[in-house]
């Protein structure tokens, strides 16, 4: 039983030290810093603009369905940025996710057509640029499952 004991913890000893690190890049802790920084500097540049997604209750697999987005500034007075783009993950499997760019059908209203491929859960994110800067809104939505309201 010992030398069993002994021969697991050694061949545990050796995955840990031959196998993956967990760390994604070698410089995480600068980047980190640096996401920081960018963040802050995001944080002080927020124009304070009020955007929303609006989609169907009820979204079915492979059926297409119109997304409408909408983006005013803190007055209420629509906004035309540079563009607007529709973006979709799917949390367990990053071979789905797609984007389609956001179509302008007036004073700050925006639509895109869009089919989800997979039953479940989709994370969404729309997109805005304006000049050099980048805003998203993000939701969550289920793909094919009727949910109680």
């Amino acid at each position: 039983m010992v030398i069993i004991f002994f021969t697991m913890n050694m061949i545990m000893i050796y995955l840990a030290q031959s196998g993956n690190p967990g760390l994604v890049v070698d410089d995480f802790y600068d980047r980190g810093q640096d996401y920081e920084k960018n963040m802050l500097k995001r944080q002080a540049r927020n124009p304070g603009w009020q955007m929303k997604i609006d989609l169907p209750k009820k979204i079915g697999v492979d059926e297409p369905v119109i997304c409408r987005f909408s983006v005013l500034d803190k007055t209420g007075n629509a906004i035309d940025p540079d563009s607007v783009t529709f973006y979709a993950y799917r949390p367990s499997d990053a071979k789905q996710d797609f984007s389609v760019p956001m179509q302008k059908v007036g004073a700050g209203l925006y639509e895109a057509e869009v089919s989800f491929p997979l039953l479940g859960v989709w994370d969404m994110l729309v997109s805005v640029t304006n000049g050099e800067d980048e805003y998203n809104t993000p939701k969550r939505i289920s793909v094919g499952i009727d949910l109680i309201p």
